[in-house]
């Protein structure tokens, strides 16, 4: 689906289409493409078309519930749905039903959006290619010999592919914006307390954060300003007043300061990408923004900190997943060691024990101070930083990731390149900023995506900024082959 949100919001409201058919449409092109892309880990078909019908109705009656009312939309598969399989893409998971609905996407449904579907993932979102979901791989739909990024890599697919308009991601350290540039779709991730995480299965907790997928700026706008907001059941949730991101959408870039960190175009970064964004600065500057050069020294410390971090967290959040209270449970051994053992063993993936060693390492004793706390203070310095260069420019413009998108098994084997890719978005993670990948560009008809960082809460001029160049250039409206849209 290429029409925007507001045009498939008016055509609903001219009773020209119905929900009921644009469900059916996105139902019966995610099934058809499942086999050879891969996005969806489940498909709610008869759930969501009752959903569809009632929307229907609502708008039959002029009880219509917003813009999103009625439009199809698809969510990672780290979100829980009371009475729906939630896997976070792992056999640990695998059959476990829910308890309750996660916060946001009781907000989409409140706005009356039809979730049709779970989307695939690296397990428990511990990836940068969905190759490490337990259950398959997504492909990119530009082309399904590359990965599409991760983790969030089926909700990227979902919308590139034209299956639904809109998706929802989480993104701990990139998980959004990289398969969004991989992908050729806007990802954005807010800053961090603006959506809640409750009903989010936790990976890191200090970073993890909700945000959407869609094909244009607006979308992605109209898509956060639906979830955002406070939520008492989440404590990190922030009181602080939601703004309307869209009010000041068309000003345009003129008179802004677009800050260009140095450290981000140093030794490691394809010059193909680094011409992408660069032409992308001089759209602005014709535009009207003033380029700034700035630095952020600590920039370069931020991916060994982030996988310091992110580690530790997670060592934390998954040693819930033990055989006895959630998920599988193997108990065919000797006692409860052997439960613990055999449980962890064959319900978790290589690259989440991985990571779980790496966190309980970090965290022990005797290494704690040497390798856990030094990262927290390379984390306050790096987000000082940020609060100082927000001082002198409006927003940052950097590449998304350092390199085109890689061959599936490309890096499957050397953890270190992968995490590599996560080079040039764990930085907003770390200083809990807004931060949105959107399409820049094509090298030999793959995707580059460029990057936008915003100070915290001004979620506003990063979405003005975006647009305005969406407004300048036609990136945002290519589409891969075989795409199932309108």
């Amino acid at each position: 689906m290429t029409s925007p949100v507001s045009h498939l919001s008016e055509q609903l409201a001219s009773k020209s289409i119905s929900s009921h058919e644009l469900v059916q449409q996105a139902l019966a092109a995610s099934s058809s493409d499942q086999d050879r892309l891969g996005d969806f880990l489940l498909l709610r078909n008869d759930q969501a078309l009752k959903e569809a019908q009632e929307s229907d109705a609502r708008r039959a009656r002029g009880d219509s519930h917003g813009p999103l009312d009625g439009i199809p939309i698809a969510v990672k598969d780290n979100m829980t749905m009371a009475g729906e399989v939630t896997t976070a893409a792992s056999k640990m998971l695998e059959h476990y039903r829910a308890v309750e609905t996660a916060t946001a996407l009781q907000k989409l449904q409140a706005a009356g959006a039809i979730i049709i579907g779970k989307t695939n993932l690296d397990e428990f979102a511990m990836g940068a290619s969905t190759e490490n979901s337990a259950f398959h791989s997504s492909k990119n739909p530009w082309d399904e010999s590359v990965v599409p990024g991760g983790s969030s890599g089926g909700s990227a697919v979902a919308v590139a592919s034209g299956h639904v308009p809109l998706a929802l991601g989480s993104d701990t350290g990139g998980s959004i914006r990289q398969p969004a540039g991989f992908c050729n779709v806007v990802g954005m991730k807010p800053t961090y307390g603006r959506v809640s995480r409750s009903g989010l299965i936790a990976l890191a907790s200090s970073l993890d954060q909700i945000g959407p997928f869609a094909r244009t700026v607006e979308d992605a706008a109209t898509l956060y300003s639906v979830i955002a907001g406070h939520d008492d059941r989440d404590a990190t949730s922030s009181t602080r007043t939601v703004d309307d991101v869209r009010s000041g959408m068309e000003d345009g870039v003129r008179g802004l300061r677009i800050g260009l960190p140095k450290e981000f175009f140093a030794d490691g970064l394809d010059p193909q990408v680094a011409k992408v964004v660069h032409d992308a600065r001089n759209v602005f500057q014709k535009a009207g923004a003033e380029i700034v050069e700035v630095s952020l020294p600590h920039a370069p410390q931020a991916l060994a900190t982030y996988y310091i971090i992110l580690p530790a967290e997670a060592s934390s959040n998954l040693a819930r997943y033990d055989g006895v209270r959630y998920g599988l449970s193997v108990r065919d051994g000797a006692g409860l060691y052997d439960m613990y053992a055999k449980s962890r063993g064959q319900g978790l993936g290589a690259e989440v024990k991985r990571r779980i060693m790496i966190g309980t390492f970090v965290l022990s004793a005797g290494y704690s101070d040497a390798f856990y706390h030094q990262a927290l203070r390379v984390r306050a310095a790096l987000t000082e930083e940020f609060h100082q260069v927000f001082d002198q420019v409006d927003v940052l413009l950097t590449p998304t990731s350092p390199t085109m998108p890689f061959k599936f098994g490309a890096r499957a084997a050397d953890p270190l390149q992968m995490y590599l890719a996560d080079l040039y978005t764990v930085p907003a993670n770390l200083a809990n900023i807004p931060a949105m990948s959107l399409p820049g560009g094509f090298v030999d008809g793959l995707p580059v995506g460029i990057q936008l960082m915003a100070k915290q809460w001004d979620e506003a001029t990063m979405f003005r900024v975006g647009h305005a160049f969406q407004q300048l250039t036609d990136w945002h409206t290519k589409t891969p082959p075989n795409f199932r849209g309108a």
